[in-house]
């Protein structure tokens, strides 16, 4: 590690250590201020934004995710103030007993410490990620990509601000250069970095897991499946395939294969009927794309391939699978999916039931949208990725799965025989 890295990873570890002095209060006070100042400091930030912007082609994929609007920077202060009504995950009492020799043992919910995320063209994740951090009383180090690296820089600007105004150290809120070098430095940080959360493609999801040598939280691809079962409600299933698959077609949380029973391959062009009005491209196996030839625009109508299924399209794509049976759909879904969010649309209760238990996955959802996973929306205020392993946190993250915790011994003279 070199000299000037090492320096600033042992600042933000000193930093860190005073968080936890803080007051609830205090906490609330900064994220309240914090809110405030996005909002006051929208131009300033939008102008940052476009620069970011401007760099980058309107049909990259990712760019929804880079853009940021008025509404999205009050959408963002409303989750920093939510993040504030909740109750802090820290000081918790997870387990408390008296042993028979009279020591009081109790199990107690504290930081991790200093949390390191790398993420790319997301600037709404260096406001979501301090807001968390800090009611978790976690500092963090944000390793941004250079495709967002004006407007990463003025949001901790805006920030930094904040802090100052209460007196707090800002390293508590580091910015590392975009530059690979930085990637390379926070992923060996052992003895300064606690934790390392990716929040991007698969392929830096996988360079992270391969590299680190600290701990890794992954917050995995979103191949998202929905399957319509022979029980499904037509009205229903239009609805979630078209909000599943269009609302925001850049987030991982959105469709990317429909699953169809074939006794209702004939609703096929029903469900899809939506689609083709926001042009949506679907590549259908051969008795998919028999059904909706002529029921679907043409020049958005393919035949599927293999590349077609376990693809996280971030697009206006969508493949479409026909199975034989509840069980084909299963197996699908288990060789195809990233374990993030799946669902199924359907009435019969005993087969609902066996996709709940069977599908393994982060979220599993019954007649509702896949677009429904988020911190947000599952009332935790925010969130600081979506966890698609089964160690530590699963799901969606947030306060609680920021912290860790600590035993806490209490004796009156004790010593061991």
């Amino acid at each position: 590690m070199s000299e000037n890295y090492n320096q600033i990873f042992a600042e933000v570890r000193k930093a860190s250590t005073l968080i936890n002095l803080f007051s609830e209060e205090k906490i609330n006070a900064i994220l309240n201020d914090v809110a405030d100042a996005a909002v006051a400091y929208t131009d300033d930030i939008l102008v940052a934004n476009e620069k970011d912007l401007d760099r980058m082609s309107p049909e990259d994929a990712k760019y929804d995710r880079l853009e940021l609007t008025p509404e999205r920077i009050k959408g963002i202060a409303s989750d920093i103030r939510n993040v504030a009504l909740l109750p802090s995950p820290l000081g918790r009492k997870l387990s408390e007993s008296v042993r028979p020799n009279g020591l009081k043992i109790t199990k107690v919910s504290v930081p991790f410490g200093v949390i390191g995320i790398i993420y790319e063209a997301r600037p709404n994740v260096t406001f979501d990620v301090f807001s968390l951090c800090l009611k978790s009383g976690n500092a963090c180090i944000l390793k941004g990509g250079s495709d967002a690296i004006d407007s990463n820089t003025a949001i901790v600007n805006v920030i930094h601000q904040v802090l100052d105004k209460h007196g707090v150290d800002r390293k508590i809120l580091t910015l590392l250069p975009a530059g690979r070098e930085a990637t390379g430095e926070i992923l060996t940080a052992q003895g300064y970095v606690d934790l390392i959360i990716p929040r991007g493609s698969q392929g830096l999801i996988n360079y992270v897991r391969e590299n680190a040598t600290i701990p890794v939280i992954e917050t995995g691809a979103g191949i998202c499946h929905t399957y319509f079962d022979k029980s499904g409600d037509i009205e229903k299933g239009a609805a979630i395939v078209n909000n599943a698959k269009t609302r925001r077609v850049s987030v991982c949380n959105a469709l990317d294969c429909l699953v169809i029973h074939q006794d209702r391959l004939a609703d096929l062009p029903k469900l899809c009927l939506e689609l083709y009005k926001k042009d949506v491209e679907i590549l259908a196996d051969d008795q998919a794309f028999e059904v909706l030839s002529g029921n679907y625009p043409e020049i958005l109508l393919e035949k599927a391939d293999a590349d077609s299924f376990g693809t996280e399209f971030l697009d206006y794509r969508m493949s479409v699978k026909t199975v034989a049976s509840f069980e084909d759909a299963l197996e699908h879904i288990a060789t195809y999916s990233s374990k993030h969010s799946e669902a199924i649309v359907a009435e019969d209760a005993d087969t609902i039931y066996k996709f709940n238990m069977l599908v393994d996955a982060s979220s599993v959802y019954t007649n509702a949208s896949t677009a429904f996973t988020d911190g947000a929306q599952f009332g935790l205020g925010a969130e600081i990725g979506i966890s698609t392993q089964k160690l530590h946190a699963r799901g969606p993250m947030a306060l609680e799965e920021l912290t860790s915790y600590k035993w806490f011994i209490e004796g009156n003279g004790h010593v061991r025989s």
